[in-house]
């Protein structure tokens, strides 16, 4: 079997790469200019193809006798300078993805998008995979893009290709990634004295990829499922965090007033795992939201065990690759 893999030297994408490698021959699609140290050990094992979403000719030209596509690759943002970028990468490049597997007959396809795609409101406490998606303020350029991406993954069931669409929330890796959501470590590591008020939803990346592998073997197309361990408090998170890391927790929490000061604005969206950019109004509202990414879903079908949260921090803090 013949796998090609978007986004294969990501923090999720390589862990998808070394789960599907033991069962199929991986194929990924790589940018001339892309960071492979995340998957370097395991670099020998793909066969790589120079090229992007965005370059049709290269894209066809990967997907030749592919038999799946796990589609992992995306551009994460919370720049509103980069709000174009987001839907050329994001919603264009999943579309000439689907396109380019219906001409060329491939039919199965795991699309990986991210709970973002199911939308924020204020009055909404949990969230599942039925969350109807409505115009808010809580709605990220980011959230739009990949909501818009899901759409194209449908369009393409629609047209005969067979669907797996997964959520993830915050995919938790190791502090030497330094990519994206591994970023949350960095807040309480530089010591930093504040929480906001919110919750957090989070999941060791190493179960969401086990669980991609399991949801696979089942068989469950053309069906989504969100890939969430639970939601906690900030302050409980960042205090079990400190335990393991042996760092003083943040112990004072973010008034609402507070969001609008500079000072604010300087720690929060940065470090928290919503983005790589400094923090905007949004990121600072979405930080200060209690919601549970309803995961009974996937548990119903599969009784997932998860990591205990401090075996995910200790995994973090060691310097190791597995």
């Amino acid at each position: 079997m013949k796998i090609l893999i978007t986004g294969a030297t990501g923090l999720f994408g390589n862990h998808l790469v070394r789960k599907f490698a033991i069962h199929a021959e991986i194929h990924a699609l790589v940018r001339k200019d892309s960071n492979k140290d995340l998957i370097s050990d395991y670099s020998d094992q793909i066969i790589w193809h120079e090229g992007s979403l965005n370059d049709v000719v290269s894209l066809e030209e990967a997907l030749k006798d592919m038999d799946m596509v796990i589609h992992a690759a995306g551009h994460v943002s919370f720049d509103p300078k980069e709000d174009s970028m987001l839907m050329s990468v994001n919603t264009e490049g999943t579309a000439n993805l689907v396109n380019s597997m219906l001409q060329q007959g491939i039919k199965k396809l795991i699309h990986i998008s991210s709970v973002s795609a199911l939308g924020r409101s204020p009055e909404v406490k949990s969230i599942n995979e039925t969350n109807r998606w409505t115009k808010s303020d809580f709605n990220t350029p980011y959230a739009t893009s990949k909501y818009f991406a899901d759409l194209e993954v449908w369009r393409g069931v629609q047209e005969g290709i067979d669907a797996l669409i997964v959520y993830p929330s915050v995919l938790l890796g190791k502090i030497s990634d330094q990519r994206s959501s591994s970023q949350i470590y960095n807040y309480v590591l530089e010591g930093r004295s504040y929480y906001p008020k919110g919750s957090v939803n989070y999941i060791d990346v190493r179960d969401a990829a086990e669980i991609v592998w399991q949801l696979y073997q089942k068989g469950v197309w053309n069906e989504g499922y969100i890939l969430n361990k639970e939601s906690l408090p900030y302050k409980v998170f960042f205090e079990k965090m400190s335990e393991v890391f042996n760092t003083k927790a943040p112990h004072k929490e973010v008034k609402p007033w507070m969001l609008n000061l500079v000072i604010a604005i300087s720690w929060i969206g940065k470090k928290l795992g919503l983005s790589k950019s400094p923090l905007n109004k949004q990121t600072a509202m979405l930080s200060q939201l209690e919601v549970y990414m309803d995961n009974s879903k996937v548990l119903e079908l599969l009784d997932f065990n998860f990591r205990p949260l401090e075996d995910t921090f200790s995994w973090a803090k060691a310097n190791e690759i597995n």
